[in-house]
């Protein structure tokens, strides 16, 4: 097969499309033919030398989100069979010809979604789930603040609580990029780079906070959150360190917490596909949620979709294709 590889840790330019070993599945995983696969901000942590995979995961093959074809199946697969389409949730090696996934990662496309549409669904539908829903706890009629709402993880936030009966606020960096938040079901916009989150939300009362920046934004989310509030971590692009006010911890009740799904085991990750399977699922038939393509790009140009995503200029998801 052939796979955007990363020959040596560095720029978008270090990706280059050449030849690779087959992979081999193993007793439950399936053999998947790749059609598209989702570009996220841990793949350019990784190309850079800065996120390596688990361990026995590929650690040359970027990639933690596909759609394809089964194509073969390991003798203890019971789930799948060849033909079928699926979207998976890999721990890597997605930007490839082929993959191979363990059976309970992977997710039947839902009727009517091209590949393209389903390779932007996985990561940012397991990663919303487990952190809003299962550890945020995020209750309907609840108002819900999401730093980031224009990355691929805000949409599908945006998307899944309000659909679920939530109030959701976001921050963006552009007029644009509020505008189309709203359009997919926000309640409100603040743009960051002009208005201070804090100021404009101090007499809201926010129940949850899903925060990817970290650095400065921990005390401020703290004194905006109400009593019982929850923060929930999932990246710290602003930095891992900062000062901690534990007097307004206690004296609010506040919980702070965060996960990374990356390195979790098997097993959560096969209940946490059964429940979305479940619960998210059927909203996506309903359409009540709608995957958000920002563009395509072929396989061989993956350098060129990763310098989009440094720029930050996207809105919604970057998807790698076949040709």
């Amino acid at each position: 097969m052939k796979a955007a590889v990363i020959t040596q840790a560095g720029g978008p330019e270090v990706l280059q499309w050449k030849e690779y070993a087959d992979p081999v599945p193993g007793r439950e995983e399936v053999l998947i033919e790749v059609k598209a696969a989702g570009i996220n901000r841990a793949d350019v942590a990784q190309r850079q030398g800065k996120y390596p995979p688990p361990p026995g995961v590929t650690v040359d093959i970027p990639g933690l989100e596909v759609a394809g074809i089964v194509i073969s199946c390991g003798e203890g697969v019971t789930q799948w069979k060849e033909g079928d389409r699926v979207c998976a949730l890999l721990a890597g090696g997605g930007y490839a010809e082929k993959v191979a996934v363990l059976e309970g990662q992977c997710l039947p496309i839902p009727d009517r979604y091209s590949f393209a549409e389903a390779a932007a669904l996985p990561e940012a539908i397991y990663t919303v789930w487990s952190n809003v829903f299962q550890r945020g706890r995020l209750q309907t009629g609840e108002t819900f603040l999401v730093h980031g709402g224009s990355s691929g993880i805000g949409v599908t936030a945006i998307q899944l609580a309000h659909a679920l009966g939530n109030r959701v606020i976001v921050t963006v960096g552009s007029e644009a990029k509020g505008v189309a938040c709203i359009e997919l079901g926000a309640d409100r916009f603040i743009n960051y780079k002009n208005s201070d989150f804090e100021q404009e939300l101090a007499n809201e009362k926010v129940d949850l906070i899903l925060d990817m920046v970290g650095g400065e934004y921990l005390p401020k989310n703290l004194r905006i959150l109400r009593e019982e509030g929850r923060l929930v971590y999932i990246n710290t692009m602003g930095g891992n360190r900062t000062e901690l006010d534990l007097g307004l911890v206690m004296r609010k009740r506040l919980t702070i917490t965060g996960s990374t799904l990356r390195g979790r085991e098997y097993a959560y990750k096969k209940a946490l596909t059964a429940e979305i399977l479940q619960y998210v699922w059927p909203l996506l038939k309903a359409g009540k949620f709608k995957p958000v393509i920002y563009n395509l790009f072929p396989f061989e140009e993956a350098a060129a979709a990763h310098r989009v995503m440094e720029s930050s200029e996207h809105i919604g998801k970057l998807i790698l294709t076949a040709s």
